[in-house]
């Protein structure tokens, strides 16, 4: 039997396109974009964790004039992303085994990735991220939004399984707290009958 990471990364090989089309790739996350892109200002250092296709958010943080670090762990996603978004740097990774030297990024982007990873991982994944960031630095992510863990075997008609953990919001606001990081603003961002939580937060200066 497969683990959920093969569940994931093997989803997402055969639904990257569908993906990209069933989420409207072009034009979303466009105001969170243009939110982040204000707050960096200048041109800045950007990791994208579970980067998907490059599209939209390397493409946007390249074309702002930004240098963009994806990774995936789906080697189709990462192959289309580095035809996509040529100008960024892509690897073919499980997000568990990146290593950076500390304070490498002026933000951090994860956006529907978090909650492909099992519960534990995602509390030391946050814990690495806040150090790979500089002070100041800015991180964005969605999370789950109440607690479920679980697997939909037709996963957009598309064929394949797909596979989620996620815990609620205040324990997520507490990972973050715990790992150094000053939490700015959080939303709800609603998905059919459930919903996610959007963060925004960041570095403290000096820390």
């Amino acid at each position: 039997m497969e683990g959920p990471k093969q569940v994931v990364r093997r989803g997402y090989d055969v639904l990257s396109r569908r993906y990209d089309d069933a989420t409207g790739a072009d034009s979303k996350y466009e105001s969170w974009i243009d939110e982040l892109i204000a707050r960096l200002g200048t041109t800045g250092r950007v990791l994208d964790v579970g980067c998907g296709s490059g599209v939209p958010v390397a493409r946007a943080l390249t074309a702002a004039g930004h240098h963009v670090v994806g990774v995936d762990i789906s080697e189709v996603q990462i192959s289309r992303a580095r035809e996509l978004v040529p100008q960024a740097e892509f690897v073919n990774a499980d997000a568990m085994s990146l290593e950076f030297p500390p304070e490498s990024f002026d933000a951090v982007v994860s956006l529907y990735a978090l909650i492909h990873l099992p519960l534990d991982e995602q509390q030391q994944l946050l814990a690495r991220i806040a150090t790979w960031l500089r002070p100041g630095g800015c991180f964005l992510c969605t999370t789950g939004h109440t607690a479920w863990t679980g697997t939909e075997d037709n996963w957009l008609g598309g064929g394949a399984p797909m596979w989620w953990s996620h815990t609620d919001t205040a324990t997520y606001r507490s990972w973050l707290t715990a790992a150094g990081l000053t939490i700015d603003a959080e939303s709800f961002v609603p998905e059919g009958s459930g919903g996610h939580t959007l963060f925004w937060a960041h570095r403290l200066s000096g820390t």
